[in-house]
């Protein structure tokens, strides 16, 4: 149980006076970090005249914890004072006039979300030589952070872009291999078309052929018919002359 796993937070407390008071507020900073596992640091200043201390031991952290009656594991508990530091909703009221000018002593409370539990720490202001190395060390914690923060996002970058690489790679492979079966598709259209170009100029040339005059007159029933019914001259003659006789001998009985 303590501060091992703790990364440094910074912020930007909305600071105000506990009373009525006329003298202008510069902007502040907070800083919050582990001094070592067992041991958290809470340091505000606005890098001129106001720069305010705190420093919570475990135990310290535990008593706030039953004060304000959080529950669960202690991992649990920091995640929430972590959480509330880091909501945007953390404000610096400042209480009293100190003699070197500012207020003399400030708190600072956070909130993870309305309605929730207060966590509440009071800083002490730091004077002279103190005051000038505290600034001076939240300068060079803030300079770690941002050379951090920076080092990440050019490591991202670096990924992101070795990523759209490899995207356009793919894309051009992908497009290459579309092309292909493309002109694979294409050129077994293009075989289709003639083979069914050439069945239906067959299909043609048979529907002509049996539509032509010599084919209908051959294939014609009328035709047929009119063939059958031709009798030679002489067959006709001599059936008229058989007719005749029989005319005749029925005129002599």
């Amino acid at each position: 149980m303590g501060f091992e796993d703790l990364e440094p937070i910074f912020g930007q407390p909305k600071a105000e006076w506990s009373a009525p008071n006329s003298t202008p507020l510069r902007p502040l900073l907070f800083h919050v970090h582990a001094l070592d596992p067992s041991r958290l640091r809470v340091l505000v200043t606005d890098f001129h005249s106001n720069t305010y201390e705190a420093v919570r031991s475990v135990q310290h952290l535990e008593d706030m914890r039953d004060n304000i009656g959080i529950g669960g594991s202690w991992a649990e508990f920091i995640d929430y004072v972590t959480s509330s530091l880091k909501s945007g909703d953390v404000k610096l009221v400042l209480e009293g006039q100190s003699n070197s000018g500012g207020a003399a002593h400030a708190k600072l409370i956070a909130q993870k979300s309305k309605g929730m539990p207060l966590i509440s720490i009071s800083l002490a202001k730091l004077l002279d030589a103190t005051s000038i190395e505290a600034i001076a060390n939240f300068s060079l914690e803030l300079y770690k952070a941002f050379k951090s923060i920076h080092s990440s996002l050019v490591n991202e970058q670096e990924r992101c872009y070795e990523l759209t690489k490899v995207i356009s790679a793919e894309q051009e492979k992908n497009g290459s291999i579309q092309r292909q079966l493309d002109t694979v598709l294409y050129s077994k259209r293009q075989k289709s078309f003639r083979i069914n170009d050439t069945a239906t100029s067959d299909s043609l040339s048979v529907t002509s052929l049996q539509h032509s005059p010599d084919k209908q007159a051959a294939q014609s029933p009328a035709s047929a018919k009119v063939t059958r019914r031709v009798v030679p001259a002489y067959r006709r003659a001599k059936v008229r002359g058989f007719l005749l006789q029989d005319t005749e001998n029925d005129a002599e009985n």
